[in-house]
């Protein structure tokens, strides 16, 4: 997989993460406990830091990147979908952000908060806890949110990456 430093910025893996070998990590990234980064994703810490919780789950083809002076912070139990796209924002603990959505600058998806699939959370939007955001640009639907579903959907992607790590094998 590849793993780069970057100006002296080496990205810090917790040993019971998994990160698939074609995802790439850069610079200043921060992997907490039995989190998983996905086949084609890519997290790139270069301006500021990146940080994702334990748990949780960075799926196939997102791009996470932060600026100078906004850093990308992803909470503990968090499933980020495929093909997500986030950038100096906050997703606060056990938060879903759908396939395919954006959230953006100094925006903060709320604990247990769903952003749908293809939605856009624009700067300085704040999705509460426990809220649907949906649409383009997101509209927020309080207490629309199941934080049971996204609890069992992180504990599947740990379970996932357990068996990646002990049974994916390359075999061309």
């Amino acid at each position: 997989m590849p793993i780069y430093a970057l100006d002296g910025a080496e990205p810090t893996i917790d040993p019971t993460a998994y990160v698939h070998p074609d995802a790439v990590i850069i610079g200043d990234v921060r992997l907490g406990p039995q989190a998983s980064v996905w086949p084609g994703a890519v997290l790139r810490g270069d301006e500021s830091h990146i940080s994702v919780g334990a748990r949780t789950s960075i799926q196939d083809g997102s791009v996470l990147h932060c600026t100078h002076d906004l850093p990308t912070v992803i909470g503990d139990d968090c499933v980020v979908g495929h093909i997500v796209h986030l950038e100096g924002c906050t997703i606060e603990d056990g938060a879903l952000v759908g396939n395919g959505s954006v959230v953006l600058h100094r925006a903060v998806v709320g604990t247990g908060a769903l952003v749908g699939s293809n939605a856009v959370v624009t700067n300085d939007t704040v999705v509460p806890p426990g809220a649907m955001a949906l649409g383009v640009p997101a509209k927020i639907f309080p207490d629309r949110s199941h934080p049971g579903i996204i609890k069992l959907t992180a504990e599947i992607y740990v379970q996932r990456a357990e068996r990646y790590r002990t049974h994916l094998r390359r075999i061309d």
